[in-house]
């Protein structure tokens, strides 16, 4: 299957395995995160066996919060990168997703849990953030650049928004660095994950999606030379559980 390249004058994206046209897309994934918003931090649980907790716990580690640190989590609608940067004595998050509903479950959690302050929630496009340009620390996006039409754009947007000094994140699906273990990670993705994905949540086909977006994503390296492109510096990434996952950083100089 070709590798992904620059998207920033295409007209068609993906959407797992299918091609659509671009302005499509949007519709679509609001489509799918609407669906399983009120279960989607059980589901993550359940399809990583917990282990996308200590994923997002070597994310945080990476961030290092601070007080005077104003971190803008984009993809971030259910609010688990927000409250464990809250957690961690960060200052101030802004959390922007794509689907209101993600959003409005990620605004109950943080009532339910007591955190009214330093914590606002934003419905908005990673391709063009309603956020001024360099006003925030840090950057963060964690499972969701794989889900967004153009990620050369949205690349730019964090750079634009980020202060010169800020700090770049992104936490994704990626390629394995086990060759062998292929076949029993396919196995997984595409048989177990849908299935799963149809006893909790009642939605096959969203989770089909993910498991093809997974494949259609690019390699890290890949991925790593469109950040720099898009113009942030320093650009390194980090494999997590044999590259299942990995996280990406840069700086915007």
């Amino acid at each position: 299957m070709p590798r992904p390249g620059p998207d920033q004058y295409d007209d068609v994206a993906d959407f797992g395995f299918r091609e659509v046209p671009a302005d499509e897309k949007v519709r679509l994934v609001q489509g799918v995160f609407d669906s399983v918003a009120a279960r989607y931090d059980l589901m993550n649980d359940l399809m990583s066996l917990g282990i996308h907790r200590l994923w997002k716990s070597a994310f945080i580690d990476m961030l290092r919060p601070r007080r005077d640190m104003h971190l803008l989590d984009v993809a971030g609608g259910t609010g688990d990168i927000a409250f464990r940067f809250l957690e961690r004595g960060g200052g101030r998050v802004t959390v922007c997703d794509l689907t209101e509903e993600m959003v409005t479950v990620g605004r109950n959690r943080a009532i339910d849990r007591g955190i009214v302050k330093d914590i606002d929630w934003i419905v908005g496009d990673a391709e063009a953030l309603p956020v001024a340009d360099a006003s925030v620390d840090a950057y963060s996006i964690a499972f969701g650049l794989r889900n967004v039409t153009r990620i050369d754009r949205a690349l730019e947007e964090a750079r634009r928004v980020l202060k010169p000094g800020g700090r770049f994140l992104c936490l994704e699906f990626s390629r394995l660095a086990w060759p062998w273990l292929e076949p029993l990670y396919d196995r997984y993705s595409f048989s177990v994950l849908p299935a799963l994905g149809q006893w909790v949540v009642g939605d096959r086909e969203s989770y089909e999606y993910l498991a093809e977006s997974i494949r259609r994503f690019p390699a890290q390296e890949d991925l790593a030379a469109r950040i720099t492109a898009a113009g942030l510096a320093q650009v390194a990434y980090r494999n997590l559980s044999g590259g299942i996952a990995a996280i990406h950083s840069g700086w915007r100089i």
